[in-house]
């Protein structure tokens, strides 16, 4: 896996500067990487496929909200 610094970081709309849901995630090709964007620190990569069910999921409305 590459260093994370090289891939291109893209912070969410909804974080908050006022430290929550703060989250980034980088386009790999058939991969997305997602990590905490108050910190550089470790990430997870899902599918392409598994990252875009979730985000239909949360614009559903399927956890809370």
């Amino acid at each position: 896996m590459s260093d994370s610094a090289e891939f291109s970081w893209h912070k969410s709309t909804w974080s908050d500067n006022g430290g929550g849901g703060c989250v980034s995630v980088a386009n790999l090709g058939d991969r997305c990487a997602i990590r905490d964007s108050r910190t550089a620190g470790p990430y997870f990569v899902v599918s392409m496929i598994s990252w875009r069910a979730f985000v239909a999921a949360i614009k559903r409305g399927e956890f809370g909200r």
